[in-house]
């Protein structure tokens, strides 16, 4: 079984969750509402892995890691036969402008057209609603230890 390490920001200002949809996605129940997540590239740490694949899909800059927060296993079947090792981190904005919703793309390998994103801020109690487990470790974030 395949064992990717993976990395999923929840990225909070002001008990806000920064979440995205695919925006061109006619078929929402496919990968339905999400945070930026994604590949551990060889050699990559993990701290630098949640902040690339975070910019890469937001467009957010002044990007900071507040801290990790735990990992979990997400398996992956039907879908892909792989077991999915996420590491979850809690990462806060500086820049003092961000909008309250907007689109970004992901340019990806170069080959592919952009996945474009639509990106907004959802409150933190209704977090639950992540796609595909990726809210296993949202109440963590409410832990001050």
């Amino acid at each position: 079984m395949h064992r990717p390490q993976k990395v999923v920001a929840y990225i909070v200002r002001d008990d806000r969750l920064v979440v995205f949809r695919h925006a061109d996605d006619d078929a929402f129940d496919q990968s339905g509402l999400q945070v930026p997540a994604g590949t551990v590239r060889a050699g990559e740490l993990a701290d630098a892995a949640v902040l690339r694949e975070a910019v890469e899909e937001t467009g957010l800059h002044g990007l900071r890691v507040e801290r990790y927060l735990g990992s979990s296993e997400f398996d992956m079947r039907p879908y892909a036969d792989a077991i999915h090792v996420r590491h979850f981190y809690h990462l806060s904005v500086d820049s003092p402008e961000v909008p309250a919703r907007w689109f970004s793309e992901e340019r990806g390998d170069g080959d592919s057209p952009p996945i474009r994103f639509e990106c907004y801020w959802l409150p933190l109690a209704q977090a639950h609603v992540l796609a595909a487990g990726q809210s296993a470790l949202i109440g963590r974030l409410f832990d001050r230890s």
